[in-house]
């Protein structure tokens, strides 16, 4: 008699999820060492250089990755274009899951994260980043509210519940738009204070207004990659009709952002800095062409719209040209002066590079993202069209 021996569930997972929580693991490795014996055992951080790759990787491009989700809310409730509403719950939840890792990144990134909470009651209201720890924190909560049915819709002793949120949806979507519009936009508003400091490429009084417009650019971008993603890994449908008129906007959005960019750059008189910056003008040139130039291009074409790798590839791209316009403005076009030696901008600076523990917990946190939307996707109706093809087959 043969006996078959049966591994449990948790080691017949794919080569992805275990992947993801080796990383995880990793990340908590490298937190909990941090924690213990401080930040500078992980960080190529220091007073003269307190920001770097957390904050341009999980904070500018955490928030701004999370777009899709009041762009997404704001056309299915607000502008009631109903036929989007395939495409608003996966990027609700991927909004959601973006605002819950820059909100863990930043408990290992702030050096004393017991304090994270004082702003609530210490407020400080000459600080922009008061805005934006409220609106965040107050986002939070209203993707929380508006992802909730999806859950509460699983339990059949709270589908109440979820239908009496749905009856006053409206209100918390308004709200999230609002929220969404000022803490984008005020991310931007985050770098006014450092005229001296960022380079006049990007140095601009109106970078709240770029900030706000390149989201909208990105948020799009994203629903695009996790609808392509998602349709591979779950082997579902892909909306590409949807999908399609997305991209036909995208050409449309990018451009307004290019006008903007390109008036403002001549109005302040810096294009002489376009071509004699060295390194700072190959980053710029860089992010222009990637992130908007090619996309305009690429998604110009009816052919690159229709089609899944087409929508993916302009995605991608798309994505990568535009976090790295976050990365300049928050990171590589930043001088750090040495604060004992004090120099003028662009002189003497501080050296920084990010170490790999550094890397480590961000790729970590980033997975748990990942993770944690392939586990509600899988056992929640986040995909709500397949959800109801489902019932009625059953």
């Amino acid at each position: 008699m043969k006996i078959k021996l049966r591994l449990p569930e948790f080691l017949r997972m794919g080569t992805l999820p275990i992947v993801l929580i080796v990383l995880m693991a990793i990340a908590f490795v490298v937190a909990m060492v941090r924690y213990t014996i401080g930040i500078g055992a992980i960080s190529d951080l220091s007073y003269s250089y307190p920001w770097g790759f957390w904050i341009s990787f999980d904070l500018f491009t955490g928030v701004v990755i999370s777009s899709g989700g009041f762009l997404m809310a704001g056309t299915v409730y607000i502008l009631r274009i109903e036929e989007f509403k395939p495409l608003l719950r996966p990027s609700v939840l991927t909004a959601f899951l973006g605002y819950m890792m820059v909100a863990i990144a930043l408990l290992v990134d702030l050096g004393q994260p017991l304090r994270i909470w004082y702003m609530i009651i210490h407020w400080n209201h000459t600080s922009v980043l008061l805005e934006i720890g409220i609106c965040v924190m107050s986002y939070l909560t209203v993707l929380a509210i508006e992802f909730a049915p999806v859950v509460l819709e699983s339990f059949p002793k709270l589908q109440k519940v979820a239908h009496l949120i749905h009856r006053f949806i409206m209100p918390f979507v308004i709200f999230g738009v609002v929220l969404s519009t000022l803490h984008q936009s005020s991310l931007g508003s985050l770098m006014l204070i450092e005229p001296t400091k960022l380079h006049p490429l990007w140095w601009t009084p109106i970078l709240p207004i770029l900030f706000f417009a390149s989201a909208i650019s990105v948020g799009i971008s994203m629903i695009i990659l996790e609808s392509s993603l998602s349709s591979r890994y779950f082997q579902r449908g892909l909306e590409t009709h949807l999908l399609a008129k997305l991209a036909k906007a995208l050409p449309i959005a990018l451009g307004v952002y290019l006008v903007i960019k390109i008036v403002d750059l001549a109005v302040a008189g810096d294009f002489g800095y376009l071509f004699s910056s060295g390194l700072m003008s190959v980053l710029f040139w860089a992010e222009i062409l990637i992130g908007i130039i090619f996309p305009m291009v690429w998604f110009s074409i009816e052919k690159n719209r229709n089609t899944p790798s087409g929508l993916l590839t302009g995605a991608i791209v798309t994505l990568l040209g535009l976090i790295l316009n976050r990365f300049n403005v928050s990171w590589f076009g930043v001088t750090h002066p040495d604060p004992l030696f004090y120099m003028p901008s662009f002189m003497g600076h501080v050296d920084y590079f990010p170490t790999i523990p550094e890397v480590a917990v961000s790729i970590g946190i980033f997975s748990a993202g990942i993770m944690a939307f392939g586990l509600l996707a899988k056992y929640f109706p986040v995909f709500e069209s397949e959800h109801h093809e489902a019932h009625a087959a059953d």
